[in-house]
């Protein structure tokens, strides 16, 4: 039986404007960053770096020939006839006759609604780990958001947490449990909405101190907790000596081919290796090594007078990552010339990279790795080929943008000495990064724009990863490799990349190798003078959004070619246009504009949900990969009133969620809230995260 969609309410899903706002600076509401099909962003930009001389230096040879001739880290070329040869190679087979549901995804799903809680599963308990503002480290002050500090804040949880993961605590902290700790939570911070955390905000005039506050509440948090016997419970365990907080004023030391450009130079730091802060991070990773990564996204939003660039070519390439504009939201420029354009014009360059910490050492600086590009990241998920060499999956999330790999040329040292660490936190510094172009395997007259199924019953066709860079050698005609780092969407857009709707988060299965590639929705897909429909991308005004799962060729993921296919093609069941992985639709948990996934121990893929335009509330749905019940789509919880459903991490016995940007509604503020939660009415509505469990002990799905 199909779960019914509830009836449309005040709040019946999707973004609100607020947080379109406050979280991506309005992306949707301005006008495509890729207009690279025509002549401004194409020939005006290409003007614009043939132009600059300052880092032209060392042959440039076209990407065809680097194919051709193999690429340090590729693992070698393959033919197009032989990839053509193959082209289903590593697809999964299709299901037999459905049994119940796949191990881990055994639970009563949750019906879409709108209520104002997390709604879990019958049987399942949950709790809050740990709020915004929560002190974890020592000195820091009780939560008081009537006289909240910038200091304060700095020691306190951050505000808008994303993405999650746990770490066990032994690993490398030397002993250092305390207070009962088990483990390490790693959270990152994307944004800040102030008009619910100030009583009476002026956007128009923001205080010293509550930017101050803002810059204290981004970044990261690293937190040690503690699970309770008897439940999947989790606590935070503040003032242990491994918490951190890693804020928009920590410094940063940058590595990598790109670290020391003058494009990276600022007055502040002539060198072009140390920058302070991190903004905007949505999703990351955990690294084989025992490392968080983390992606810098809409970071153009805090950059203001772009308006004010007189030069064409420098005015173009701004434009190209959405820097656009006079003021910006937050008017920090008020309070620190590095983001204000005419006064440090490199700075917004030091923004929009993958940044890696080392948890078990609160002492260390972290890292922006240039290698991996730059572009706004939704996520970094490394996993290692069988000779060890480091691979990383990367989402630029914009409409029409492109999704990336990068391989490291050294490879992972299993020891655990501190030499062995220091040379696996510089593998993400030396590689080759590209970029996917798809083809479909259907002729283009059966891609309708509508969602129905080719002749042969599936999106699906070849893939190749097209070399960008590596280490100072670039592939890309006209651009040396420090233009390539620093300005990836550009190297990209010159390389052929496939447009696609949306790219976010992107993980290999631990279990098959299969990569799974979140695309959220582009409502642009097919508008006049927009890339229309392909079978990648095969509906128009995508605002649903699909899953692409890809294998690479040889299940090697150093290979230059793989196989694709849609394994969800999100929205209504009843839609016609929809398709679950094969699986009866009427036998399916409604799901609309995927974002991050993760995997539970079972291989089962877990997807939340951002921006819902199927009159629910953001949600977290398991679905199985493989065996009869392949495509099976299960709600396992949802949020409350205004959330978005972030940093899934789904464990034997828990599953953890960030609840992000809790109430923000259009016309919510601190004096008017949208919702109470998590604390009830009368209080400060409150970003948290989550820890589900089922009562009877037993593992999660079970």
């Amino acid at each position: 039986m199909r779960i019914p969609l509830p009836l449309l309410t005040s709040h019946p899903g999707g973004r609100s404007a607020m947080t379109c706002r406050y979280r991506c600076g309005d992306a949707c509401f301005h006008e495509v960053p890729n207009t690279s099909a025509n002549e401004y962003a194409g020939d005006v930009i290409a003007r614009a770096l043939s132009r600059r001389s300052v880092l032209r230096a060392g042959a440039v040879v076209g990407a065809a020939a680097a194919v051709g001739g193999g690429v340090p880290g590729s693992g070698g070329a393959v033919s197009a006839a032989a990839a053509d040869k193959g082209g289903k190679h590593g697809h999964p087979g299709k299901h037999g006759k459905h049994g119940k549901p796949a191990k881990g995804l055994r639970f009563a799903p949750v019906a879409p609604n709108t209520a104002d809680k997390v709604t879990v599963p019958e049987g399942y308990g949950q709790n809050v780990v740990i709020r915004w503002g929560e002190p974890i480290l020592r000195g820091a002050p009780a939560f008081d958001p009537k006289r909240q500090s910038a200091k304060a804040q700095a020691g306190q949880f951050g505000y808008n947490n994303d993405f999650l993961t746990l770490l066990p605590l032994e690993s490398h902290d030397g002993g250092r449990r305390g207070g009962g700790a088990d483990q390490l939570l790693v959270a990152n911070h994307e944004y800040t909405n102030e008009e619910l955390m100030f009583a009476g905000y002026d956007p128009e005039n923001p205080t010293r101190e509550q930017v101050e506050i803002a810059w204290a509440a981004h970044g990261l948090s690293v937190v040690a907790v503690a699970g309770e016997r008897r439940t999947g419970a989790l606590r935070a365990v503040p003032r242990h000596p491994l918490n951190r907080r890693i804020t928009a004023t920590t410094p940063f030391e940058v590595t990598g081919p790109a670290a020391g450009s003058p494009l990276l130079r600022t007055k502040a730091d002539p060198r072009g290796r140390r920058v302070l802060g991190t903004l905007n991070n949505c999703s990351g990773g955990t690294t084989p090594w025992g490392t968080v990564l983390s992606g810098e996204e809409n970071f153009n939003q805090y950059f203001a007078n772009a308006d004010k660039v007189t030069d064409p070519e420098r005015a173009a390439t701004l434009k190209r990552y959405g820097v656009t504009g006079g003021a910006s939201q937050r008017r920090w420029e008020r309070f620190d010339d590095r983001f204000d354009l005419t006064k440090e014009p490199n700075e917004v360059h030091r923004f929009g990279w993958v940044i890696e910490v080392d948890p078990y050492d609160p002492d260390s600086a972290p890292r922006k790795h240039t290698a991996l590009g730059r572009f706004k990241h939704e996520a970094a998920q490394p996993r290692l080929t069988p000779d060890g060499h480091a691979v990383v999956y990367m989402g630029d999330d914009e409409r029409f943008d492109y999704f990336y790999k990068f391989v490291s040329k050294r490879t992972v040292r299993r020891g655990k000495s501190a030499e062995d660490r220091r040379h696996n936190m510089a593998l993400l510094d030396e590689g080759t990064l590209y970029v996917a172009k798809l083809t479909g395997d259907s002729p283009a007259g059966q891609i309708d724009g509508a969602g129905t199924l080719p002749e042969d019953g599936e999106f699906d066709g070849t893939g190749r990863w097209i070399p960008l860079a590596s280490g100072d050698r670039s592939f890309v005609e006209g651009m040396t490799a420090e233009e390539v780092y620093i300005f990836t969407r550009l190297a990209a857009d010159r390389a052929g990349a496939t447009k696609m709707d949306r790219p976010e988060d992107i993980e290999p299965s631990p279990r098959t190798g299969r990569v799974y590639v979140a695309l959220t929705n582009n409502t642009d897909r097919g508008k006049a003078g927009k890339a229309g429909p392909d079978e990648a991308n095969p509906r128009k005004a995508n605002k649903h959004g699909q899953v692409l799962e890809f294998a690479e060729r040889g299940d090697d993921p150093r290979s230059l070619r793989f196989s694709w296919r849609l394994f969800l093609v999100c929205g209504d069941p009843e839609d016609p246009g929809t398709y679950f992985g094969g699986f009866p639709k009427d036998q399916v948990s409604p799901i609309s504009c995927p974002d991050n996934v993760t995997f539970d121990p079972y291989g089962n893929l877990w997807l939340s949900t951002d921006g819902n335009q199927l009159g629910s509330h953001d949600g977290l749905f398991g679905v199985a990969v493989a065996g009869p019940r392949r495509g099976e789509v299960r709600q396992f919880l949802t949020v409350p009133t205004g959330a978005e459903t972030c940093g899934p991490l789904v464990q034997d016995r828990r599953v953890l969620v960030s609840v992000q940007h809790p109430g923000e509604v259009d016309g919510a503020s601190v004096e008017k809230p949208a919702s109470a939660w998590p604390d009830g009415p009368g209080t400060y509505v409150r970003p948290s995260v989550v820890a589900v469990w089922p009562k009877d002990g037993s593992g999660v799905g079970r």
